[in-house]
């Protein structure tokens, strides 16, 4: 009889425990608890320790952290039909767990599948030059487009950031070109301004010097003696009447 009465006591104890065991829940500081009672929705609670009743009360946990979600390449037509790739990366967290859990079956399918639509719409409606130019302006619209649609679903999205554009083969190697044909343009435009800027400094000097027909003879005589620094060479060259022309006076009047 004694052995029945303990046999009962440890039933009852081993019932309580379980009781007890599907009763508490502990959630963590970044957790909350959305309690369902009879099927309601009854309460958002948490962090800490939660009394349920089993049966009757049921929770659904829901981390309040920040979601680091990666958005597959997507084929993407610009407006001036370029097929391109891009893929982007999605940081978002939950605000309001209790629409999270209610209002979208699964929120973070839910949020993927909305921000691969949006990547090809907002991509699709700019050209190759704007994907590569303006990506800061192309984050900012994707970024509230996805923040206004899942304001309904109690989530946040906090930054879109596009990692990478791949472009065609074919389209790599025409950009290169441009950018090789533009490098040539500079050269050359560099080139004939630095022509243009010695030949103006040309016509200066000539000017000066034909103000002076001594200055002329001058730099006439120190081109000559440049000229002779090299021994090596046999040199002919003219010799200009107005040097000689008080020599020959000379000789006239004697």
């Amino acid at each position: 009889m004694n052995f029945g009465i303990g046999t009962g006591t440890i039933v009852l104890i081993v019932i309580a425990l379980l009781f007890l065991w599907s009763a508490i829940k502990i959630l963590p500081e970044y957790e909350r608890g959305v309690i369902f009672f009879l099927g309601r929705f009854q309460a958002v609670k948490g962090p800490g320790l939660i009394l349920l009743i089993p049966g009757v009360q049921k929770m659904i946990k829901v981390s309040l952290r920040t979601v680091t979600m990666d958005v597959p390449p997507q084929e993407v037509i610009t407006r001036d039909n370029v097929s391109v790739r891009v893929n982007a990366v999605v940081y978002f967290r939950v605000v309001q767990p209790e629409k999270a859990i209610i209002a979208v079956e699964n929120f973070l399918y839910a949020t993927s599948q909305l921000a691969q639509t949006t990547l090809r719409s907002v991509c699709g409606q700019g050209d190759l030059d704007d994907l590569l130019t303006e990506r800061d302006k192309i984050n900012k619209i994707i970024q509230e487009i996805l923040d206004r649609q899942t304001d309904p679903w109690g989530i946040k999205v906090a930054l879109v950031e596009v990692k990478a554009i791949d472009l065609p083969e074919e389209m790599k190697r025409a950009m290169a070109k441009q950018a090789e044909a533009e490098r040539e343009k500079r050269a050359k435009i560099i080139h004939a301004e630095g022509e243009f800027s010695a030949s103006a400094k040309i016509l200066d000097a000539a000017n000066l010097l034909s103000q002076n027909p001594v200055s002329l003879q001058l730099r006439y005589l120190q081109t000559l003696t440049e000229i002779a620094a090299e021994k090596n060479s046999t040199i002919l060259f003219p010799l200009p009447m107005d040097i000689i022309k008080p020599f020959l006076k000379g000789l006239k009047t004697e």
